[in-house]
This record gives structure tokens, C-alpha cells and sequence, in this order.
């Protein structure tokens, strides 16, 4: 499926769009480009795209917006288009709030072709080996709701239901935001380390899985018996509750 896949990028400036849409064809995939977040639209409503590389740093509305656009109409068709953030070295609060929002990946600026092109392959391999889920929409506030528990990402923290506060360094949050946005979906450790720690992970790095130990110490009823994030012997985890975003409204099924 990867070399017949439809990619579209998204860039302000048109030297990366042709750039990297003419090295992307070279390697046998079908290429469409947008110069901001309004004509990525106009042409999701008419074409098939299968991921979509977006620049953050655009002028108007930005990547970030647009990745929140995109997660919201994937909650409302049942499917979600795979996203690969552009961001510039110096932008890790982008990145962040990128993977919370439903973003599969990153790479920084000045881009390299060779490894955006070996993360395009990557993400399309774990979307399309995986059955789509339905993504929590972030409210504006950002705030998440699960389990009797609040996910507030602007201060880094858990909220109980007691109103205490339970801060998270920073593998424990980029790896609860990634679980926030795809619940119900078994993710494997090789996900979960490109998702969380992109190049920084090493082949059989078994960080995800002190990391997960810690964040279940903070969130299971019994740490010993975890029933939030739940392990699926030879495949990865999975977040087991249901996530909402603070402040929305239910909808008819």
C-alpha cells in the first residue's frame, strides 16, 4: 500500500512543497501540495488522501489548528487521516501539543527527505495495520476527562476527582497524551517509542515499559491489577477507558 499511497503535503513555502513533493513521487507515491491549511481542505473534500505532512509554523491559521480540524472530522466520519508534523528544532511545546492532539509523528526542520520519508513509511505501516478508532476531540481548554480523572496538558498534570493535583515529567505525559488520543487502540512498543521519543528511541529500548509502570503508579485504583492501561501479551497496550474532552456534549449515536 505505501508506494501506491496518496501524500499531501502542506507548506507555506513552495521550494519545501516542491522539494519534497518531487522526492516523495520519485520514490512512487502520488504527491498533491497546499500552500496553507484552507487549500488542504478544499482538497481533502475532493481527493483521497492517505497521510498528510503539515508544516506548524504557517502563517494565518497553523499546523497545529489544522491537525485539530482533522482529528475533529475524523471523530465525526469514524476514520482518521495520518499526520506527520513538520517543526522546527526549537518548537518541543509544538510537538507536544501536536502528538496530544492526534498527530502520528514529527520531524524537525531543516527536514531531511530520507527520514521523512522512512516516517511517512513507518506511520502508514502502523495506521493501516491497525482497524481505525474514533480520537477524543480536544476542547479548547485541552483538558481531558477519563476514569474520574482530569488531563490538563497546559500544566503538565493529572487532576483526581478530590481536586488534587498529580504532576507528570515528561515521558509520562507525551506517553499519556498518546494514549489519550487513540483509546481503545493496542499500540505496540515500537509505536509507542516513535510516538513518544521519535529518534531518541533505540532498537529494543524497553523505556516504555518503566514508563508505563510509573504512570500506572499515578492513575490505576491497583497498579498490580491495571485496568486502564491494559497489556496485550505480544502486542503492546492499550488505553482501556473513555476519553472526552472537558466541556463536550454528548451526541446521538
Amino acid at each position: 500500500m505505501e508506494s501506491e499511497a496518496h501524500i499531501l503535503v502542506v507548506d507555506d513555502h513552495r521550494e519545501i512543497r516542491d522539494a519534497l513533493a518531487k522526492y516523495l513521487t520519485r520514490h512512487g507515491y502520488r504527491v498533491s501540495t497546499a500552500d496553507g491549511a484552507a487549500a488542504a481542505r478544499r482538497l481533502l473534500e475532493t481527493a483521497a488522501v492517505d497521510l498528510a505532512v503539515v508544516d506548524i509554523m504557517m502563517p494565518g491559521e497553523d499546523g497545529l489548528s489544522l491537525t485539530r480540524d482533522l482529528r475533529a472530522r475524523a471523530n465525526e466520519k469514524g476514520g482518521a487521516l495520518p499526520v506527520v508534523l513538520l517543526t522546527a528544532v526549537a518548537e518541543e511545546t509544538d510537538r507536544i501539543v501536536g502528538l496530544e492532539l492526534g498527530a502520528d509523528d514529527y520531524v524537525t526542520k531543516p527536514c531531511n527527505p530520507r527520514e521523512l520519508l522512512a516516517r511517512i513509511k513507518a506511520v502508514l505501516r502502523r495506521t493501516h495495520s491497525l482497524p481505525p478508532q474514533r480520537a477524543p476531540a480536544v476542547a479548547e481548554s485541552g483538558r481531558l476527562r477519563f476514569a474520574g480523572w482530569t488531563f490538563d496538558p497546559a500544566r503538565r498534570e493529572l487532576i483526581a476527582a478530590d481536586g488534587t493535583a498529580v504532576p507528570l515529567s515528561t515521558g509520562e505525559f507525551l506517553l499519556l497524551s498518546v494514549f489519550l488520543a487513540r483509546p481503545h487502540r493496542v499500540l505496540s512498543r515500537e509505536q509507542l517509542l516513535d510516538l513518544t521519543r521519535g529518534r531518541a528511541a533505540q532498537p529494543f529500548d524497553r523505556a516504555i515499559d518503566n514508563q508505563v509502570s510509573r504512570l500506572r503508579r499515578k492513575i490505576e485504583p491497583d497498579p498490580k491489577r491495571p485496568s486502564l492501561i491494559v497489556t496485550h501479551w505480544g502486542g503492546g497496550y492499550a488505553f482501556a477507558a473513555d476519553v472526552e474532552a472537558e466541556g463536550a456534549r454528548e451526541t446521538p449515536a
